[in-house]
């Protein structure tokens, strides 16, 4: 089978690999789509030392949607479509998983919309733990994929104002299909002022913090009112050490919540939701998707998702 691995600082080689056997309690999945995750440019965007390359062959990918070839697990069958929530490398055509860790798909779904299960499924469990939003003022920092999730079901949940920021007008643009209500240019406006703006003085009660950036983490208290509420959602691509305020988070007596189902080992439920969401009509990521690249160009797909070229939001890569 083709599977993908880096092999230098953002350099790709595609290879041939022995298929995986499944075990018992395990499936073997034939993955139709992976997509690129803000998380894997933790690994993309860094330079390793130079023994360390190549690296782990499917790495970095871990959102990934195919069809069931071989169970050997009686809870799946050859033949189904699921979400396969692997962590160790989703850059591959097939791959052996445990059971429990395929979410069935119905045969409704699109096979693009599968894959997107994964991510926002992490803004489910994410908008679960913030508990009620209605009739509150919302900040969402950043709208890259999750931004927009975030948009998407806080907006829905009936925040009163949802006011997103991004630096690039295209995904402003699309954050206004998702609900937000006011969006903000971080690289042509003081995102603090324009909050302070927005809400006449108030400030936000609930701040999302979605790109992991260190402007963007010290943002966040310095747009939430007292006792207000922060998520923090994002990873840092960079350093992940920098200076922070740590006065502007103090004296607003803020709750602070940190959200990463994947490390809570409970992202499955939450996928599944995604999964009957979609299937039932009632969410819509699809404007989300703006590339669908194929597998042997996988470099090209990491470089515009890294680098944000080609108005590329959610890059998909048809395995």
């Amino acid at each position: 089978m083709k599977a993908a691995r880096l092999v230098g600082p953002r350099q790709f080689e595609i290879l041939d690999v022995d298929t995986p056997a499944p075990k018992e309690g395990e499936v073997l999945v034939r993955l139709e789509y992976a997509s690129i995750c803000g998380s894997d440019l933790l690994t993309y965007d860094r330079v390793f030392p130079e023994e360390e390359y190549p690296l782990r062959v499917g790495l970095p990918c871990h959102e990934t949607s195919g069809v069931v070839e071989e169970s050997k697990d009686d809870s799946l069958q050859k033949g189904q479509r699921v979400v396969a929530l692997t962590y160790t490398g989703g850059l591959l055509q097939y791959t052996a998983i445990a059971a429990n860790r395929c979410i069935p798909v119905p045969d409704s779904i699109d096979a693009r919309l599968a894959v997107l299960c994964q991510p926002i499924g992490t803004v489910i469990y994410a908008v679960q733990k913030l508990g009620s939003v209605l009739g509150k003022r919302v900040v969402i920092l950043g709208q890259g994929p999750i931004g927009l999730g975030f948009t998407d079901f806080l907006s829905r949940a009936g925040a009163t104002q949802v006011i997103v920021t991004d630096v690039i007008d295209a995904r402003l643009d699309l954050a206004r299909r998702y609900g937000a209500t006011h969006t903000v240019n971080a690289a042509r406006e003081d995102v603090v002022e324009r909050v302070k703006e927005l809400t006449k003085g108030e400030l936000a009660d609930v701040v999302v913090e979605a790109c992991g950036l260190p402007e963007t983490c010290n943002q966040v208290f310095h747009c939430l009112k007292m006792h207000g509420t922060a998520c923090i959602f994002g990873m840092p691509h960079g350093e992940p050490v920098f200076p922070f305020d740590w006065a502007s988070m103090y004296y607003k007596l803020a709750n602070v919540v940190v959200t990463n189902s994947a490390r809570a080992g409970e992202v499955a439920g939450s996928v599944k939701t995604a999964v009957e969401l979609i299937a039932q009509g009632r969410i819509d990521p699809s404007a989300m998707i703006t590339h669908d690249v194929p597998f042997n160009d996988v470099g090209r797909a990491y470089e515009m998702f890294s680098r944000r070229t080609d108005g590329a939001v959610k890059v998909l890569i048809k395995l």
